[in-house]
């Protein structure tokens, strides 16, 4: 047992590494820079995002999930089996954009990749696998696709009813934008190259 190194179970369901330059072409595809490099799930933390590992198979009466939902305030799940005009969908949803109030994305099936910026603005990809939920703070700038799998199935949280307004990028001018600058380049100080206007 001595020396054997705890591993943070949520790696299983949720990985993230940083974009190569070819992003672009074939947004499906993993676009690992060579050589590899990954972002661990506590640098996600220190941009906003949150991350479980969930029961999928059992969602409905999953107890960690209850417990989530009520401190912090999901009252609203939506949990389509399909998504209408979904080649148009998926290609809406990878424009880079923000909204005014958390997204939640738990994967039920299948995987997917939410794309996020890190606060010099470079792209972070974070793969969500079945069981993995995540949550991208209100104002932080990121974008959505499915993988090369082509399918995922989730359920989408809310705090009230359900809000889906995307405000693409740039929109700097929001409130909810300057509060996560405020709130996420203050915690991190002097490790960011940030610079303050």
């Amino acid at each position: 047992m001595g020396g054997e190194a705890v591993r943070d179970r949520r790696e299983e369901v949720i990985q993230a590494w940083y974009l190569d330059d070819n992003y672009e072409e074939g947004q499906k595809l993993p676009h690992h820079k060579d050589p590899k490099e990954f972002v661990t799930l506590d640098k996600l933390a220190e941009l906003g995002v949150l991350s479980w590992r969930l029961d999928a198979d059992n969602y409905g009466t999953d107890e960690k999930l209850k417990k989530i939902r009520e401190s912090r305030g999901y009252s609203y799940m939506v949990c389509p089996e399909k998504l209408p005009n979904y080649e148009a969908k998926v290609k809406m949803f990878f424009e880079e954009h923000l909204h005014i109030d958390e997204e939640i994305g738990y994967c039920l099936a299948g995987s997917g990749y939410f794309d996020v910026r890190d606060l010099n603005d470079v792209w972070i990809r974070v793969w969500v696998k079945k069981g993995g939920m995540i949550v991208l703070p209100a104002g932080i700038y990121h974008r959505f696709t499915v993988d090369s799998g082509n399918y995922m199935k989730a359920m989408r949280l809310f705090v009230g009813g359900p809000v889906w307004t995307p405000y693409n990028r740039p929109h700097d001018h929001l409130p909810a934008r300057k509060a996560y600058m405020d709130t996420f380049v203050k915690v991190l100080g002097d490790r960011t190259i940030v610079a303050s206007a």
